[in-house]
């Protein structure tokens, strides 16, 4: 089943990192997880919203948390692999103590994502095992480790941003009024 986090069938948005968090913690009271973990129709869906735009007028971070047992891993590589050209990033965060070989398979750092003789245009996953900064966040130094964390989640974002906006020969600049374009650069 595939719903937004806030809850919001008509307006997936959600106001800033707050409203992120206020939506996540309601709508984990709404819901029980339970698998199957299927990735694919979340990352396509996200893709037929970023299609929409291929300007750089908007660019789309896709946020999933997981516990590491996905079950449609074919899929979901044949949908990061199409996701690949658009303007999107896809971060996993893995939580608890399962096996992660998978998320790094689809994070694509050391072996370029492939499936069936198809490789990724570019790297757009990035995949932050939680387990990995749990403990300290459990310090005295909570906000240097939270600033770890969000470091790591953050990482690849900048480069994924302008791997894409350079493939589409999209230079920053202000928008025109009423246009979704920017305009050349001298």
């Amino acid at each position: 089943m595939s719903f937004f986090v806030n809850m919001d069938a008509t307006n997936p948005y959600c106001a800033g990192l707050d409203g992120v968090i206020t939506a996540y913690g309601y709508c984990l009271s709404q819901i029980q997880l339970y698998g199957p973990t299927n990735f694919s129709p979340v990352i396509n869906h996200v893709a037929r919203i970023a299609n929409t735009t291929l300007d750089g007028s908007k660019y789309h971070i896709l946020l999933i948390l997981t516990d590491g047992i996905i079950t449609d891993m074919n899929d979901t590589k044949e949908a990061i692999i199409n996701a690949s050209g658009l303007p999107i990033s896809i971060i996993i965060i893995g939580v608890g103590q399962a096996d992660f070989a998978a998320m790094e398979e689809l994070d694509g750092d050391v072996v370029r994502l492939q499936s069936r003789g198809r490789y990724a245009e570019r790297d757009i996953v990035q995949f932050v095992a939680f387990r990995d900064f749990e403990d300290a966040l459990k310090t005295l130094d909570f906000p240097m480790t939270q600033a770890k964390l969000a470091k790591a989640v953050l990482a690849e974002v900048p480069q994924q941003f302008l791997s894409y906006m350079k493939k589409r020969g999209v230079r920053p600049g202000i928008p025109r009024h009423g246009q979704n374009s920017f305009p050349p650069q001298p």
